[in-house]
């Protein structure tokens, strides 16, 4: 029953943080807050309506939802649900992406297709949301993008289009890093329909640096020309770098205490132009010695790297064909002659094989392609979407490995008779004969503690740093410093108070 879980809510509530923009935390700061208010006794769960990403996560029944919303469940000690995140939508060209309606892919549509598309996905919106309220005392609900964007607002499931449909309230978040926060604010606020502005009840500033007090004026000039309360000034935690992020247009690594001169381990990563589930790469970016550099198009890859990563893809085919247009092709085959170790993820996995296929056009237009040719396998993408957690060994080493695959396709060849891995009973992946060359479809393997040590301390020998990392306890500290760090500087009884019971309608209660 909604409610059981303190006794000052008796009945499940909602509060939704909508940005002024795209990139203004409103992932971390859901997650903090849920944090937060978790360690006060209460059950919180995340709901995202519409994402756009393709970084996502396995549910445990075999569905698909945004990572966000997979690190903001962590954060709040909950189950995932394909009901937090009911349509994510998945880019695999400038204008067209894959549509996943909770948890399940219903095809791909073009950007006006999908605008018209929206009306008809409310109510399977709605139905996600009934569901994840019906287990929560209070629901934090994080919008996408912009309210702001009135030539998108018809048919909108995504921020005022969701809240005015489940009567919800809203808070705002803008960033002051980027600049221009007082016009974000106030324009925001005038685009917005006059029962917008009245669900709207305040806003937080977010990723400030410097003296707070210096930015005493410009409450007064926001609340004069919006009416609305500040909940908070939230000062720059640096530390969200440690934790998974969810665009690629935030991704980055960052070295910490190890710059790329000290470094014991050098990795390069392909920013693919679909790169997908790229978070697989953060606990070996947390490693002390271990720097992880992203390469951007236009860059060639160092030769003093060790390691080369050609990460998972929403679109395989098609940044093969970066590779080669990028001349990476070139210095990955360099980078091999030289006895340097070379990875790939997913697509990735299936690059380095010797011939590629989509006949049916999946991922783009129909078309097939010879692989880099440094594993002897082939991959016809075809299919049914193969969405499983699962747990199994690293061969080479034993230690225990645990993940989820999330691809399309089947791949063969001669090359599985050496595999990587050994999952759910049966092996996994490929391993070229001279063993620098490795690749498997199981995303989120780093994350294991005991095989990356082990993984990084056979190839290159002990990182200088005992032990490693724990990364889960890594994530989890870092979960509880940010809801510390937001308990204290924004007004969180009040942003509680907002939130307002869940309606009748939304239970498909009577009476």
């Amino acid at each position: 029953m909604p409610g059981s879980g303190n006794p000052a809510i008796d009945v499940s509530r909602a509060l939704m943080i909508q940005g002024t923009g795209s990139d203004v935390g409103k992932s971390l700061l859901v997650a903090g807050l849920g944090r937060a208010f978790t360690k006060r006794g209460l059950r919180v769960r995340p709901f995202k309506p519409q994402n756009m990403s393709n970084n996502a996560a396995v549910t445990a029944d075999g569905g698909e939802i945004g990572r966000a919303q997979a690190l903001q469940a962590k954060a709040m000690a909950a189950d995932l649900s394909v009901h937090m995140n009911p349509v994510l939508l998945k880019p695999q060209s400038e204008t067209g992406a894959q549509v996943i309606v909770q948890g399940r892919m219903e095809g791909t549509a073009q950007a006006r297709d999908y605008h018209a598309l929206k009306p008809k996905l409310l109510p399977r919106v709605l139905e996600s949301f009934r569901i994840i309220a019906g287990d929560a005392d209070l629901v934090l609900v994080e919008g996408a993008g912009s309210p702001a964007e009135a030539n998108l607002r018809d048919g909108d499931i995504a921020n005022m289009g969701f809240a005015e449909a489940a009567g919800v309230p809203v808070v705002l978040c803008a960033d002051i890093e980027r600049g221009g926060v007082l016009a974000s604010l106030v324009g925001t606020h005038a685009l917005l329909s006059s029962s917008e502005r009245a669900r709207t009840k305040g806003y937080i500033v977010n990723k400030f640096r410097g003296d707070p007090e210096l930015f005493d004026a410009a409450l007064d000039i926001i609340k004069a020309n919006t009416g609305l309360d500040c909940f908070g000034v939230v000062p720059f935690f640096d530390a969200a770098r440690l934790l998974p992020k969810e665009d690629a247009v935030s991704l980055g690594f960052d070295d910490g205490e190890t710059g790329d001169e000290k470094a014991v381990i050098k990795i390069a990563v392909l920013r693919l132009s679909r790169i997908a589930n790229f978070d697989d790469l953060d606990p070996l970016a947390a490693e002390p010695g271990v720097a992880v550099r992203m390469i951007e198009p236009g860059t060639p890859i160092p030769g003093d790297v060790d390691m080369v990563v050609i990460p998972g893809s929403k679109s395989t085919l098609a940044d093969l064909a970066q590779i080669r247009a990028e001349g990476w092709d070139v210095d990955i085959a360099a980078h091999h002659r030289r006895g340097g170790l070379v990875v790939g993820l997913c697509g990735g996995y299936q690059i380095l094989g010797t011939h590629i296929a989509d006949p049916k056009g999946i991922e783009g237009p129909p078309s097939e392609a010879e692989g880099l040719g440094l594993l002897d396998i082939e991959t016809v993408i075809d299919g049914d979407k193969t969405l499983t957690r699962t747990t199994g060994i690293d061969i080479a080493t034993g230690e225990a490995v645990d993940g989820y695959e999330m691809h399309i396709g089947k791949t063969t060849g001669a090359g599985l008779a050496a595999p990587f891995l050994e999952i759910a009973g049966r092996f996994e992946g490929a391993r070229s004969k001279d063993g620098l060359v490795m690749g498997t479809y199981l995303h989120g393997l780093f994350a294991a503690d005991g095989f990356r040590h082990a993984f990084l301390a056979r190839l290159f020998g002990p990182l200088g740093h005992q032990g490693g990392i724990a990364y889960d306890a890594l994530i989890e500290d870092t979960l509880d410093a940010l809801a510390d760090h937001l308990e204290t500087h924004l007004d969180l009884d009040g942003l509680l108070a907002l939130a307002e019971p869940v309606r009748a309608a939304e239970w498909g209660a009577t009476g």
